[in-house]
């Protein structure tokens, strides 16, 4: 049996499950990465100011995306191990405002391989890479004049 994937703006009562999505995916996902500097507070500096969408499946937030409007620039998208593999990043990225036309930007760590895949299965194309405090990354573009 399937569950309905929910996708609505985030909520001042969903803040301590984010919280902890957000440090559970980090700690699973940035395995190479210094455990112990993932703090639960990480959450609310790194969205602050962003627009954030949830997914909801039965009672449970399976996923979020966070948004600096601005620049269309994705900050972040999680979905949490237990919902994973199931459409809930598809669904997140699909809630996103003028999407698929809208020109969406974002950061990937080179080393986050399954991410990288996730994205390129979604249409993004690297547009660019850098070097950060994570380590190496690129630069990803989905939409409008980047759009083949």
């Amino acid at each position: 049996m399937s569950m309905t994937c929910i996708v609505r703006a985030a909520a001042p009562v969903d803040l301590p499950a984010l919280r902890e999505l957000f440090l559970s995916s980090r700690r699973r996902t940035f395995t190479w990465l210094r455990m112990d500097t993932f703090r639960l507070d990480d959450f609310d500096a790194q969205t602050e100011g962003e627009r954030m969408l949830v997914a909801e499946v039965g009672q449970d937030i399976a996923g979020f995306i966070s948004v600096w409007e601005p620049d269309d620039f994705i900050h972040h998208l999680f979905v949490d191990a237990a919902h994973a593999r199931r459409g809930i990043g598809r669904a997140l990225l699909r809630a996103l405002p003028g999407w698929p036309d809208r020109t969406y930007r974002l950061k990937c760590l080179s080393r986050n391989r399954a991410a990288l895949a996730f994205y390129g299965a979604q249409g993004f194309v690297q547009i660019d890479h850098g070097v950060g405090g994570d380590g190496d990354y690129v630069v990803l573009s989905r939409g409008g004049a980047d759009q083949p």
